[in-house]
């Protein structure tokens, strides 16, 4: 299992943005790795690992902002599709010809389960 956090922090005040950096400093010290920006990810060995993990994280809660959490298993993590854009091809018309071209090769390079290559 996979334990995601996702967390919307303010940064306006000097004492907010301490708090933004403590929590990041947090989630990397507990063992988290930066999967994109504001969400966060670790490993869990089972129940009491998400129970005690879901604890620390409301200890170091900050004072302000949003923070959500998702427990997913590695059959789903692995269902994850990274989806980037062609900053050369912008124009509407190129855009959905690009993003069915992407997924013509993403689903002949990494076939779903039960589909041959």
């Amino acid at each position: 299992m996979r334990l995601l956090v996702f967390f919307d922090l303010p940064m306006v005040t000097k004492a907010e943005k301490r708090a933004y950096v403590q929590f990041r400093r947090f989630l990397l010290n507990d063992g988290y790795d930066m999967i994109q920006w504001s969400v966060y990810g670790r490993l869990l060995n089972g129940a009491d690992a998400q129970e005690k993990h879901l604890k620390r994280l409301v200890d170091a809660l900050p004072p302000a902002g949003s923070i959500r959490c998702m427990t997913v298993t590695e059959k789903q993590f692995a269902g994850i599709r990274l989806l980037v854009g062609m900053p050369l091809f912008r124009k509407e018309g190129d855009r959905r010809a690009n993003a069915a071209l992407l997924k013509r090769k993403l689903d002949k390079k990494f076939p779903r389960r039960g589909e041959g290559r």
